[in-house]
């Protein structure tokens, strides 16, 4: 038997539970060939096959999960001792990559990390921009940011930022040509600003005042596929726009742009951060997690 190297089984419980060699490789930061190299010669060295490989797929052998079963204890335990010894660390280090949709990463995720990021200069962060709804794990993210709904069962979920709030804004000279509707049922026949997802449904805008909800599909000549670029074409005066409070507030107090029907804007839930509770978080999770509690969010508005 060839000689064996204790983190090689770490490589195989990881690809095992991410799904697959690509999904391990991001979670570990190596290459997809490095991992296929080193299972390579854990298998060798073993003598027996661990992993049934497809190109669609990967899932354990008989043998391999045997090997899973007894070895999963062992490695938690390990892992447990290495985040016990990490506490005793000065300072947390490390590398935290996060996904989370643009408007959360521009009004709540940045602030929070550059502050983070000077209280815990060891830590690295990795924010990618991201709307579309994604297996955090298997795309070695760390954690994740999205609204409650959209969160899966097996996350661990805590509210991130103060409430959100949409508002509905125009500039003065599109009111001025235009009009300024009284209720939702008036925005028929106004140039409104549309908003794509990127899975390529178009975002409608919900009303609520006392006990009336409304739902609208708005309708206009532009369409983009960003809070950033409706905010922009509704300075320009081309149409009404539909955004988070947090893009428009500075330009409504500057009088760039006007909001409407602000009777009938509805308050949402927070952003929540999840991330896999079935993983023990590094210890410079744990410290982004307790500076995230004890964030001041009112003093950043």
């Amino acid at each position: 038997m060839n000689p064996l190297r204790l983190d090689s089984f770490d490589v195989f419980a990881s690809i095992i539970r991410c799904g697959g060699f690509r999904a391990a490789a991001l979670e570990r930061g190596v290459s997809s060939s490095a991992l296929s190299q080193t299972m390579n010669a854990l298998e060798e060295a073993l003598g027996i096959r661990l992993l049934n490989r497809t190109t669609r797929s990967v899932s354990p052998t008989e043998a391999g999960q045997r090997l899973l079963d007894r070895l999963s204890p062992a490695l938690s335990d390990i892992r447990r001792a290495i985040a016990e010894i990490d506490e005793l660390r000065d300072s947390p280090s490390g590398t935290l990559r996060i996904n989370a949709p643009a408007p959360a990463v521009d009004h709540v995720l940045c602030p929070l990390a550059f502050d983070f990021m000077d209280a815990y200069p060891d830590v690295k962060i990795e924010i990618i921009s991201d709307a579309a709804v994604i297996d955090i794990v298997e795309r070695g993210f760390d954690a994740g940011v999205r609204f409650g709904k959209q969160l899966a069962q097996d996350m661990i979920a805590l509210p991130l930022g103060p409430p959100l709030r949409y508002v509905i804004v125009a500039s003065p000279d599109y009111i001025e040509r235009h009009g300024e509707p009284q209720a939702p049922q008036d925005l028929v026949g106004h140039d409104c600003i549309r908003r794509r997802f990127p899975g390529g449904t178009l975002v409608t805008w919900r009303f609520i005042e006392g006990g009336e909800d409304i739902e609208i599909a708005p309708e206009g000549r532009l369409t983009v596929s960003s809070a950033q670029n409706e905010l922009q074409a509704a300075l320009a005066g081309r149409g009404i726009a539909h955004v988070f409070d947090d893009y428009a507030r500075t330009h409504i107090q500057a009088g760039r742009l006007v909001e409407l029907l602000s009777d009938w804007s509805p308050a949402l839930p927070h952003w929540f951060l999840y991330y896999p509770n079935r993983r023990l978080p590094s210890a410079a999770m744990r410290a982004f997690l307790d500076f995230m509690r004890s964030y001041d969010w009112q003093a950043r508005r």
